[in-house]
């Protein structure tokens, strides 16, 4: 049984290409509002993983490309006017059923009030209509904060997570913690019995 996202406070909008942003209804200027990116939040997403002192940061140029050619896969948390979070994916060319979320990050301002565990709900339920049945991850082994994050949404929507090595840190060209694949997937109807 999928929880619903219903649970997590926030004014969210719906993923409408022909809509592409939109601005809370709320009286409330700080309600969150969950939204595909724009290319002009790339600077903001930018800023967010290079100051998060966990993530890779990618060049400013690969977060507006993100944005403009991800944004489907993609949501930012905007509260006010103020990018709050984002959460960057892609599906899977091989396995099309599959999002990779390359990145989640949440401003140090606004860490602790489950944004990063609700862009991650949004971003499934907007894209279980499209065929979209699992989701897929990598995370070094002490980032601790992040792998409670995806077991917190696997068990939130029912599903199983697993995890298995991906790349040892002997593959990376630079110096780089070994990253595993956590993937989440339905609970199998025969184990509910």
């Amino acid at each position: 049984m999928q929880t619903q996202f219903s649970q997590f406070p926030v004014a969210i909008e719906q993923i409408r290409p022909d809509r592409p942003r939109t601005w809370s209804t709320s009286t409330n200027d700080s309600s969150p509002v969950i939204r595909p990116p724009l290319v002009e939040d790339g600077a903001d997403i930018w800023h967010i993983a290079r100051d998060s002192g966990v993530l890779d940061a990618n060049s400013s140029y690969a977060y507006l490309m993100w944005c403009r050619d991800f944004a489907a896969t993609s949501v930012v948390t905007e509260i006010g006017r103020t990018v709050a979070g984002f959460v960057i994916g892609y599906r899977r060319p091989q396995e099309p059923g599959t999002l990779f979320v390359w990145q989640v990050a949440v401003d140090h301002a606004y860490r602790g009030f489950g944004l990063g565990v609700g862009m991650l709900e949004r971003l499934l339920d907007n894209l279980a209509g499209q065929g979209i049945s699992a989701l897929e991850t990598t995370i070094s082994a002490d980032n601790a904060a992040s792998i409670a994050m995806f077991a917190a949404l696997a068990r939130r929507r029912g599903a199983v997570m697993t995890d298995r090595p991906l790349f040892e840190s002997h593959t990376f060209p630079d110096p780089h913690e070994s990253e595993r694949l956590y993937r989440i997937t339905p609970m199998d109807p025969e184990e509910l019995r």
